[in-house]
């Protein structure tokens, strides 16, 4: 069981992704800029500390959220799809006429259980 999945779009959206800029990280945005959307950024140009935490990988990048954030989704399953449409970003899909979004949706217990029990 994974937090976040992603798309068959979205990955297509990566692939052109990292042939411009290489290896790819995600955070779930907080509020600024653009509401609470999912960014995208070459590997190494956002600071990442202590306060954000890893959810998982999609489609090999890593997929982060800080920990205030975390507390309200903590309960989610997140999916990373992508939409035609310009976001007010610095996310970097927004050149290509894209923006990532993210589709959510409540775990199961039976999903929740298994999460749980990996973090103990």
């Amino acid at each position: 069981m994974q937090r976040v999945s992603i798309t068959p779009e979205a990955r297509k959206v990566i692939d052109q992704l990292r042939e411009l800029h290489g290896d790819l990280i995600f955070h779930q945005s907080g509020g600024c800029c653009d509401g609470s959307s999912p960014m995208c950024f070459p590997e190494g140009e956002l600071f990442l500390d202590e306060s954000d935490v890893l959810l998982g990988e999609v489609h090999d990048c890593p997929f982060y959220m800080s920990e205030f954030q975390y507390e309200y989704w903590k309960h989610t399953h997140l999916t990373l799809d992508v939409v035609p449409g310009r976001g007010a970003s610095f996310s970097a899909e927004i050149p290509l006429g894209l923006r990532f979004v993210i589709r959510s949706r409540l775990l199961t217990e039976e999903e929740q259980a298994q999460l749980d029990a990996r973090s103990l």
